[in-house]
């Protein structure tokens, strides 16, 4: 299981890998690309609080939040892109030497082995900081600066950014399905 782009659903239905899985008065109810399409009109029409919309060529289509795969021949090949939105949300903006959180305009991303001395733009080599604090480090590791990480960078399992918009409460069908297949799903061998 693993958060997708909306974009990435849409492929996927399009292309009869999946199919949608949406909660109706308790029941799970599955749709194909077709029946999804079709009702989407009722949908905008009684239930238009209920969905984020997605403006398609001659309609308005609900956003699928629980997609399900029907067939697989593998894993999905899954990282977590290193930019700065997920750097930002790993460390929640919060400087990684004073421990202080900051709006992003008052932070930056600071390199903790210096890239004049082999570090590299790599997930345990950058942490955010707030302005002061990589002033402060300057072209230096932190223990010459007389600076101190508060936590061990490292890759996220899972991408930051996405958690914490999970927390919005059109997501709470996701727990409630979550927790369902957790313990109806068949375990095998």
């Amino acid at each position: 299981m693993r958060v997708i782009s909306v974009r990435q659903a849409f492929i996927l239905l399009f292309r009869q890998i999946a199919e949608v899985i949406s909660v109706n008065q308790g029941r799970y109810e599955t749709f194909n690309i077709s029946s999804w399409l079709e009702i989407a009109d009722l949908q905008r029409q009684y239930e238009l609080g209920d969905h984020d919309w997605i403006r398609a060529a001659s309609r308005y289509v609900a956003a699928p939040r629980i997609i399900r795969l029907t067939s697989s021949n593998r894993q999905p090949d899954f990282h977590v892109r290193l930019n700065r939105r997920n750097l930002f949300a790993r460390d929640r903006n919060r400087c990684q030497y004073c421990g202080k959180r900051f709006p992003l305009s008052e932070l930056s991303i600071d390199h903790v082995n210096p890239i004049s001395r082999g570090g590299g733009n790599t997930w345990e080599n950058l942490v955010c900081a707030c302005i002061r604090c990589n002033t402060r480090k300057g072209n230096r590791t932190p223990r010459e600066a007389g600076l101190r990480l508060i936590t061990t960078p490292r890759q996220p399992r899972h991408c930051p950014d996405r958690a914490l918009s999970l927390r919005r409460k059109q997501y709470e069908v996701w727990k409630v399905f979550l927790n369902e297949a957790y313990w109806t799903v068949e375990l095998r061998d």
